[in-house]
């Protein structure tokens, strides 16, 4: 048998009396997390998907909300590294549904009962996410009044300012002359167009060399709502594919829903722009 080298010796000395690539992840608690209910194969699939899912939406608020406070310094630079990350995140996730639709609709209903009345609808990172990005809506909350940790940490980003509502503020301190509707709004309202944020927008891209620290922070922007209409499209075709239009687990309306939200808007100026300029 081939003795051990010093190197060796020494990692393995580390190992014992230092913590591990195990301990450091907390792996145990980690990969003890995944309880399949029905015991069917596929369950397993099912609840590895979403649990990397709701991981990687941990990081994208965390990113995003270092993105926020780096713009309301107006560090607009070291946003753009906190959103271009968000960006490379949510491309993973929109990959994502191409391993969950490998399971079919026969494999699903082998453990659709073991879910009961759980449901994405519920996720509150998701919730935090739209938060972020300025959609409200006060029934949202209604979800979580069974879990008061979870409701106050909703309603604090409830009644926060929004990214969009960040960079909204870095124009008008780059000049541009805002309403003050726009600039005194009521932040836990479902963010609405405004025809001044719009001509500001419009004289950014038609001004680049000008404003490009404020180009690039637009163009940032609509890279992430581009790419969460992927992941909602992704989502509601994956959903479609595996249980039809039945309704989703949770009470929720399933594909009909799913389809509902691909209107939503985020950023509507920066959409809007594209035609008037």
């Amino acid at each position: 048998m081939k003795s051990l080298t010093e190197n060796e010796k020494n990692i393995e000395t580390n190992f014992t009396d230092k913590m591990t690539y195990g301990e450091y992840l907390q792996l145990d608690t980690l990969l003890s997390s995944q309880k399949s209910l029905s015991g069917h194969h596929d369950e397993m699939l099912f609840i590895v998907i979403h649990q990397v899912s709701e991981l990687w939406m941990k990081l994208i608020l965390h990113e995003m909300n270092a993105a926020k406070q780096a713009i309301i310094e107006d560090d607009l630079s070291m946003s753009f590294k906190k959103l271009a990350r968000v960006s490379q995140i949510q491309a993973q996730i929109i990959q994502a549904w191409d391993v969950l639709s490998t399971l079919t609709p026969s494999e699903y209903l082998e453990f659709r009962n073991s879910l009961g009345n759980s449901s994405g609808f519920q996720s509150y990172q998701y919730r935090l996410i739209e938060f972020a990005l300025g959609y409200k809506t006060d029934f949202i909350l209604k979800i979580y009044e069974k879990d008061p940790v979870l409701l106050a940490k909703l309603e604090e980003a409830y009644k926060s300012p929004s990214l969009y509502d960040a960079s909204i503020h870095a124009l008008k301190k780059a000049g541009f002359e805002l309403s003050q509707d726009v600039l005194t709004r009521d932040v836990t309202k479902a963010y609405q167009s405004d025809e001044s944020v719009l001509q500001a927008w419009k004289a950014v891209y038609q001004n680049t060399d000008k404003y490009w620290d404020l180009y690039e922070l637009g163009e940032k922007l609509v890279d992430i709502e581009d790419r969460l209409q992927q992941w909602r499209f992704r989502h509601m075709k994956t959903v479609e594919r595996i249980i039809g239009f039945k309704m989703g687990t949770g009470g929720s309306s399933g594909v009909h829903y799913l389809k509902k939200v691909l209107d939503q808007r985020f950023f509507p100026e920066l959409w809007d722009l594209r035609t008037n300029m």
